[in-house]
């Protein structure tokens, strides 16, 4: 579901200037509070690092943080591991959380306002990369995580014929009203030449069939890497010509911030958050015979997310 990008709460660190007596250093940094699992009706939490052993402090804060307690307790509460936290997230608190974001709606934050900004740039970016080979009349693609259908309805707009899913009921739902709603004309039929998506509810591992294009846009960070290879591979089974994926970057950078992050949670029971590393996903992709031909990354203030288009080697 395109919903997993990486969200990001400001939170501040005031370290000393070493060696200098003028004051204190305050550094903004975006930290990403387990994905989905922020609060965001909050806009920033503030964490005050002092003492010449500021790295050493934060790191002796973060090696008591127990993440991994945190996911089994989620997981343990809706009877499951990863897909069923996701699919009781997705239907429930999730559901309206996100469906304002990727609305239209003023009802939103600033963190929530700069991540539909983020999102939509990666929807845009994609949509230049299918547009780049060519006329997408006819052509099919399955849209694999489609939530509200922010790449299923403009795709089917420039005449792809779509599949599209998402483990989330509450979702598929949205996202079929959403494209009736913009695609029918004023006397409920449609353009010479579109077609209607067609939407189910399924997880990644269930879809079959086969298709010019695969895409699976800001889902893996709901799994690990290893769950995450399964599911590369897979959805490069389903494509003939292209799969376009997207994922939360991992770098050391981005890890020790999302390990602060996990640290603040918020109340609002929530997925859980996996960073992918560039190179680990391209390995996944080459052991089926598949390779990358374009890259790209997309950033604003509160979201990251790295964008790979991969053709069969």
């Amino acid at each position: 579901m395109a919903f997993s990008s990486i969200l990001y709460s400001p939170i501040h660190f005031t370290v000393p200037k070493p060696h200098l007596r003028r004051g204190p250093l305050s550094v903004t940094a975006a930290i990403p509070p387990l994905s989905t699992a922020a609060d965001l009706s909050a806009d920033s939490t503030t964490i005050a690092v002092i003492g010449g052993g500021s790295v050493a402090a934060l790191a002796a804060v973060l090696s008591l943080a127990d993440p991994e307690k945190r996911r089994q307790m989620q997981a343990e509460e809706v009877g499951g591991g990863d897909k069923e936290v996701v699919r009781q997230y997705f239907n429930n608190d999730g559901f309206q959380r996100w469906r304002r974001i990727y609305g239209d709606t003023d009802e939103v934050n600033k963190v929530q306002k700069d991540i539909r900004l983020g999102h939509s740039k990666t929807v845009e970016n994609v949509m230049k990369m299918l547009l780049d080979e060519g006329p997408l009349s006819g052509v099919t693609v399955c849209d694999a995580g489609c939530g509200t259908g922010c790449l299923s309805i403009p795709l089917a707009k420039e005449g792809a014929v779509v599949a599209a899913s998402d483990i989330s009921a509450a979702m598929v739902a949205e996202a079929e009203k959403q494209a009736r709603d913009e695609l029918l004309q004023s006397n409920g039929e449609l353009s010479p030449g579109l077609v209607l998506p067609k939407f189910e509810v399924n997880d990644l591992e269930s879809l079959n069939g086969k298709y010019h294009t695969v895409v699976c846009l800001d889902v893996l960070i709901h799994y690990p890497q290893n769950k995450a290879d399964a599911m590369i591979a897979h959805l490069a089974s389903l494509a003939n010509d292209r799969l376009i994926l997207s994922f939360a970057p991992k770098t050391f950078y981005y890890d020790l911030l999302k390990r602060v992050g996990e640290l603040f949670p918020g109340p609002s029971k929530a997925t859980r958050a996996y960073l992918h590393a560039e190179a680990d996903v391209e390995r996944a992709l080459q052991k089926v015979g598949w390779k990358i031909r374009k890259r790209g990354l997309i950033t604003t203030q509160f979201y990251f997310s790295r964008v790979v288009e991969a053709i069969p080697a």
